[in-house]
């Protein structure tokens, strides 16, 4: 199957699964632990029903929507997605420019390996960077003032990676061994990984092409002189996560960021209101997508909390486990502004590369439409609690 003859995010799931190695795709897809995160974001979704309205004019269907003051196409956008140029060389820009002819935000990761100042040539109205603090706080804040030189138009602090997360497929299989140099430990004779490459012949030689390992290239300042790719890997995870970073940090990037700041990984609707009180313009509800906190509970089952906490005071997105059209618009009737994700355009660029990304982007649209019309709903703005089913009856009156 091409990317162009996919109909859904599963047919790229496919395609991207074989076309990496196990032990790549193993991080792309993986959580951590049990992996009940992962089960309970898909979950969350799955036990709400869309309640349709019939002899609706649905002739005209508008997905558009306004945050921050900027119209964006739909309403949602890219998250960031770490190590992107590993499974597909160049993918950080590839979705930056996808998002750009879409017309969607895309949060660039604080792990890519293409630039910020890179980003913000490709997509100067649509890319945003995910700020992951460093424990040298002059890296952090010089990091801060490359993206207001850039002209980005958000900053995302990620603030759900305290301390590093026990992501057990990446343990047994070596993903260490990819971060590092995979073709080295491949030659050592490692039979795994040996056979890795014999099966997956398109990646390895794409790997090798362009010279092993890519670099992060937003820590190469700050790095030795000379490092390597691989060097800067293990300097970057020398200073993140930040151990001690605190809400007086929050206030700092505050006062030195003057743009959209946004705080991506909040749970709690206290935590959401101090973000307010602090003066964040918004709040991506998020449990990293499974991948940091195996107990917590999913994105969507707080968002409601989080919404009633801080009402208008800022813009409330959500983050984690949106797979189809539907899974937004149930995310908007329970107080989403707006919606992101990031395996699904992930798996597009390992796919096909920038046609894989514009297909994914495609299919979200298009089932968003398909199902506004189904549940006689033209217009986003509309959406609520009363377009979803609930058993007690009185409530559906």
């Amino acid at each position: 199957m091409r990317v162009d003859q996919a109909v859904n995010i599963e047919d790229l799931h496919r395609m991207a699964r074989r076309r990496l190695p196990k032990v790549a795709f193993d991080f792309i897809e993986g959580g951590l632990e049990d992996e009940r995160g992962l089960d309970r974001n898909t979950a969350a979704f799955h036990k709400h029903h869309l309640l349709p309205r019939y002899l609706v004019d649905v002739s005209k269907r508008d997905q558009s929507a306004t945050i921050f003051g900027k119209n964006f196409a739909s309403p949602f956008g890219i998250s960031p997605t770490g190590g992107a140029g590993l499974f597909r060389r160049g993918a950080d820009l590839m979705l930056a420019e996808a998002a750009r002819e879409a017309n969607i935000p895309y949060i660039m990761s604080g792990s890519s390996n293409d630039s910020l100042e890179a980003a913000a040539r490709v997509a100067p109205d649509n890319a945003w960077y995910q700020l992951y603090a460093a424990r040298d706080p002059e890296i952090c804040d010089d990091l801060i003032r490359r993206v207001a030189d850039a002209g980005l138009g958000a900053l995302v602090l990620t603030v759900d990676v305290p301390v590093h997360s026990k992501r057990e497929r990446n343990i047994r299989n070596g993903f260490a061994n990819i971060r590092g140099n995979w073709l080295r430990a491949a030659l050592s004779l490692k039979p795994t990984l040996l056979a890795e490459a014999m099966t997956h012949p398109g990646w390895v030689f794409e790997y090798i092409r362009h010279g092993g390992t890519p670099a992060l290239e937003n820590w190469l300042p700050y790095a030795a002189p000379g490092a390597t790719a691989e060097d800067t890997v293990k300097f970057n995870r020398s200073m993140v996560p930040a151990h001690a970073q605190t809400w007086r940090d929050l206030e700092r990037y505050r006062r030195l960021f003057p743009r959209t700041l946004i705080v991506k990984g909040i749970m709690d609707p206290r935590d959401a209101v101090r973000a307010a009180d602090i003066g964040c313009d918004g709040v991506i509800v998020s449990n990293h997508g499974g991948r940091q906190l195996d107990q917590a509970p999913a994105s969507l089952d707080v968002l409601p909390a989080i919404k009633r906490a801080v009402g208008d005071r800022m813009t409330v997105m959500l983050d984690s486990g949106v797979r189809r059209g539907a899974d937004i618009l149930i995310a908007m009737c329970l107080g989403a502004q707006f919606c992101f994700f990031g395996r699904p355009t992930l798996y597009g660029a390992v796919a096909g590369g920038l046609p894989g990304v514009k297909k994914a982007i495609d299919i979200f649209r298009g089932e968003i439409d398909l199902v506004m019309g189904q549940i006689g709903c033209p217009s986003l703005n509309e959406l609520g609690p009363d377009f979803l089913w609930s058993d007690d009856w009185p409530r559906n009156r």
